[in-house]
């Protein structure tokens, strides 16, 4: 298994925290490329994922069980405000929503910059990462 696993395949908690709103003409029915049957009118100018707008929103697209295993059924059609939503820790910056969404459901955040801080300066300091001990089983 690859040690830069993306996290959000076993996360999926933005997808079942959030109203994903996004302008109407990004539906497939209007030109874009989001499946317009699964989205629903938020108002003129925009519609959200089904699922999202309720006070217990999970996205309609959304596959799997949150913090198990997840996927997204549209992800290469999937609206703007998914492909904007950066992983907390993406380019070593926190992103406090992420990290919200996962606390709704008991996962710890992915990324905090006083752990960045402290791993930097124990790798920089020639010290091995556990990362570093990963072996495929048999070799």
């Amino acid at each position: 298994m690859s040690e830069n696993l993306n996290p959000c395949i076993t996360c999926g908690a933005c997808c079942a925290h959030f109203r994903v709103s996004f302008y109407w003409a990004e539906a497939n029915d209007a030109g874009g490329c989001v499946p317009a049957d699964l989205t629903e009118q938020l108002n003129l100018f925009m519609r959200n994922m089904r699922g999202t707008n309720s006070k217990t929103p999970r996205c309609v697209a959304l596959e799997g069980e949150i913090g198990q295993c997840v996927s997204c059924t549209i992800y290469e059609d999937r609206p703007t405000p998914c492909r904007a939503f950066a992983q907390s820790g993406e380019d070593n910056v926190a992103n406090p929503a992420c990290d919200r969404a996962r606390a709704r459901y008991g996962l710890p955040p992915l990324f905090t910059p006083q752990l960045h801080a402290i791993t930097e300066s124990y790798v920089s300091a020639g010290a091995s990462t556990a990362s570093d001990h990963v072996q495929s089983p048999g070799l």
